[in-house]
């Protein structure tokens, strides 16, 4: 691939400001200016045309997901410009994988130079890489100490009985003068002593979901954007899911439930599930939605229903299996004696799907020992999803039921047709 030299004398300006700086700063506007300022005015006194000024405001120097540094990094690529312009290499980044993959890697193959104005930092010096590797290293523990540190102020909150999350619990709202307490938003409670009401009559999770979905109800996060003034997408349905957190979440009974999911760390999104026994719990932090003695009724319900159906197996083909009438996925249900597909999208709202009929568990399995094993070779789970990404369930046509198997390459045909009876 022939290289793209880039264009001599014309330089890019990178300025950054995260949330870590709203406290050094008087306004965001302000800090981005100051740095703009002081970029435009290096370049012009060493003689260099500016193509552009990126800028991310209120972005982490971890964060690689930045619109303004990507597009830079993109030009840079494209050979704009051969010199890019940081206040402090912490402005650039604050990861040692990216100095050491763009500083001392990529930007060397594209020609293009980089210097940090205050720091000293000028890659066209070889003898200052160590110094470069040792500012990411510094600029790495900073953020690490700096994600310990919240971290620490914000369990502190949560054992203080704060309410810390971006968007209140459905059924309360922030207070308008606190934003770290609950109060009761009437509309939304109503539907929450409705799902429990409807749970202690005996209805199941699924079917609650129906009957919410037949009112017409909007779920949580419908209702949240509906009150932000935003469209609601018109597929926004309740699930048993959903009705399930609802009635097992116990800051409905007044105690301030929070903790249960946590970030692997300060440079992944992903966060992981905590057990119970480590969630903070503060006891009669708001108003209850729901009576202490119903809430303690359903818990003991959810629980029994819980041991009666946990078979401590998942089922080969869990979450394979999609509906050809709306694309949503079919959930396998039924007693022991009589295992089906259904559509989930149908179950929640025959507007969203008409439905279909059920597809009993046992002609899938057939289908897939077919396909995959023969007669004689166990079918796995494991052997499905190496062989399958996805099964489409079609209406029944003359007798026969359609379905289309998406499967990994090499295994069987990309939408290979098979039937059952």
């Amino acid at each position: 691939m022939e290289q793209i030299l880039p264009r001599k004398g014309w330089a890019a300006v990178y300025c950054r400001l995260s949330r870590e700086d709203e406290d050094k700063t008087a306004r965001e506007s302000e800090s981005i200016r100051n740095q703009r300022e002081l970029l435009l005015n290096w370049a012009q006194a060493h003689g260099y045309r500016v193509y552009r000024v990126y800028i991310d405001e209120d972005y982490s120097g971890i964060d690689r997901g930045r619109p303004g540094f990507n597009a830079m990094l993109a030009d840079a690529q494209a050979g704009k410009f051969e010199v890019i312009l940081a206040k402090t290499q912490s402005r650039f980044t604050r990861d040692m994988e990216l100095v050491e993959r763009y500083l001392h890697g990529l930007f060397p193959e594209w020609g293009v130079r980089f210097i940090a104005v205050l720091d000293h930092v000028d890659t066209q010096d070889p003898a200052g890489k160590k110094a470069r590797q040792i500012n990411g290293l510094i600029n790495e523990w900073y953020l690490e100490d700096l994600s310990a540190n919240v971290r620490a102020v914000l369990d502190h909150k949560r054992h203080s009985g704060c309410y810390i999350a971006s968007f209140a619990l459905y059924g309360y709202r922030k207070h308008p003068a606190d934003h770290n307490r609950l109060v009761i938003d009437p509309p939304a409670a109503a539907v929450v002593r409705k799902i429990f009401a409807l749970y202690l009559a005996g209805h199941g999770t699924a079917k609650i979901a129906t009957l919410l979905n037949k009112e017409s109800i909007p779920p949580p996060a419908a209702y949240r954007t509906r009150q932000l003034g935003r469209p609601v997408p018109s597929r926004a349905l309740w699930s048993k899911v959903t009705v399930r957190r609802i009635l097992a979440t116990r800051t409905y009974a007044g105690d301030m439930e929070q903790g249960r999911v946590r970030k692997l760390n300060y440079k992944s999104t992903k966060t992981v599930r905590l057990p119970p026994q480590d969630w903070i719990v503060v006891p009669g932090t708001q108003e209850a939605i729901v009576d202490r003695a119903d809430f303690d009724a359903v818990q003991r319900m959810l629980a029994a229903r819980g041991r009666a159906c946990a078979c401590g197996q998942t089922h080969l083909l869990a979450g394979l299996v999609y509906c050809g009438v709306c694309g949503g996925k079919m959930e396998l249900t039924g007693t022991a004696a009589r295992r089906y597909f259904r559509c989930r999208t149908a179950q929640r709202s025959r507007a969203a799907c008409p439905g279909q009929r059920y597809l009993p568990m046992a002609d899938a399995e057939a289908l897939m020992q077919k396909l995959l094993c023969g007669d004689t070779a166990p079918l796995t789970r494991a052997k499905v999803c190496a062989a399958v990404n996805k099964l489409v369930v079609d209406p029944p046509q003359n007798g026969m039921r359609p379905i289309r198997v998406y499967a990994r390459p090499g295994v069987v045909g990309q939408g290979t047709p098979a039937h059952v009876g």
